[in-house]
């Protein structure tokens, strides 16, 4: 059974809800960060990442950056940029990219149920990067980022959601500038609450699709509330936490792409005959870049040529991480051929997200920056599914999901 509740969200007043959305702090460095701010004295990116507003080569996890996202937050509810719901509500967000809409439910779902697996995961996290975020929402005493979660199917929820979208006002509606829509409408009806808390109990499972480090920190703060607090109930706003629920059938899942900076002593020659023991390997004869059709495919770009690799059978495997397109690329090449054993960690190897375009990875090998690039068939959300129902973990950089969620049009308060 999933759990959702709704819950008094702080939000941006409509004037303000365009100035305010930001993309996930995740997905800059702070140099990039400083950038967008500026002119921008309501993105949400003084909240997410303070550093900001803070001197050049601070240390990103100093007191002082927690403290200047904290005092940036009340400051902006002072000025009414942000005021708080005073009733629970239930909420939906509708992304479009490209004419391609996916519409998701805002809610919040369960640190137990996080704990117990009905909410699935399918990546490792890095202990670094969830401290950050546990003191962050610990020091804010709210979610400010939310994670995104898939579902498998909800038709009466889908039909719910269209019957509200259809008969009430959005309270936002902009274009970001990126070219993507996003659009909100506020669920404040006891019965239609109701109807979709119910709907969702009937799922086995909710999915993380993006923001794993999030969850993990949402949890964990979770957590360290229930031991500072005596008397805990179990229905403390601690005990949940900020989610954006969307069908999976609506969801795109766009390639994530490698770079590699040499080709470990071996020449082009060497190497593309290394590669033709595992694959068919054929130069590619068409224009412009090699976007792989179908899985087990693979494209290639070395010394300003592109080439097709299509992985022989014996390496195509029934195990739902083994046969995925990012294990047999790592398993077959990078690490045998190429000597990249971990790319969590090793500093040869880069990734590039799709939405960036296969121009970047000639432009990073033309360069002379890399030697060497990778494009890869698309993880499908059935894939995600399999692994994480099997209880197993993707390769790092699996999959890059597109359109972004942005931060800042709801936040969680946790309460006392």
């Amino acid at each position: 059974m999933a759990t959702i509740r709704p819950f008094m969200g702080i939000r941006p007043e409509a004037d303000y809800a365009q100035a305010v959305a930001a993309l996930p702090y995740d997905v800059m460095n702070s140099e990039e960060a400083r950038e967008m701010v500026k002119d921008k004295p309501y993105s949400f990116l003084h909240i997410d990442k303070a550093e900001v507003d803070l001197p050049q080569g601070i240390d990103l996890y100093s007191d002082a950056v927690y403290a200047k996202a904290k005092e940036n937050l009340e400051s902006m509810i002072a000025q009414g940029v942000f005021t708080q719901d005073l009733l629970p509500n239930l909420y939906i967000y509708q992304l479009t990219m490209n004419g391609r809409s996916q519409t998701g439910l805002v809610a919040c779902t369960s640190i137990d149920e996080y704990l117990n697996g009905t909410i699935k995961k399918h990546e490792l996290t890095r202990a670094d990067k969830e401290a950050d975020r546990i003191r962050h929402v610990d020091t804010l005493n709210a979610n400010t980022g939310p994670i995104f979660l898939a579902y498998k199917s909800n038709e009466l929820a889908k039909t719910i959601m269209d019957g509200w979208k259809a008969a009430n006002p959005p309270v936002y509606d902009f274009v970001s500038e990126d070219g993507i829509g996003h659009t909100v409408w506020v669920i404040d009806s006891d019965t239609e609450i109701g109807i979709l808390v119910d709907s969702f109990r009937k799922l086995e499972h909710f999915y993380i699709a993006d923001g794993h480090h999030r969850n993990a920190s949402a949890v964990k703060v979770g957590l360290k509330r229930r031991e500072e607090k005596e008397l805990y109930t179990g229905e403390e706003e601690f005990n949940y936490y900020l989610s954006v629920l969307f069908p999976a059938d609506e969801l795109k899942i766009m390639d994530y792409n490698r770079v590699v900076k040499d080709l470990n002593g071996h020449s082009a020659e060497e190497f593309l005959a290394l590669l033709t023991e595992k694959f068919q390997v054929t130069p590619y004869q068409s224009e412009g870049q090699l976007h792989p059709q179908k899985p087990h495919q693979f494209g290639m770009y070395l010394e300003g040529k592109w080439f097709s690799l299509i992985s022989n059978s014996n390496l195509i495997s029934n195990d739902p991480v083994l046969s995925l397109d990012v294990s047999i690329l790592q398993k077959e090449v990078l690490e045998p051929l190429l000597a990249i054993g971990d790319p969590r960690t090793d500093k040869r190897i880069d990734f590039v997200g799709g939405i960036r375009g296969l121009s970047e990875l000639e432009k990073r090998v033309d360069s002379g920056e890399m030697k060497v690039a990778f494009s890869l068939y698309p993880t499908s959300m059935e894939e995600l599914m399999n692994v994480a129902d099997a209880d197993l973990i993707m390769p790092p950089k699996s999959t890059w999901f597109e359109p972004k969620l942005r931060s800042g049009l709801f936040l969680h308060d946790l309460g006392e």
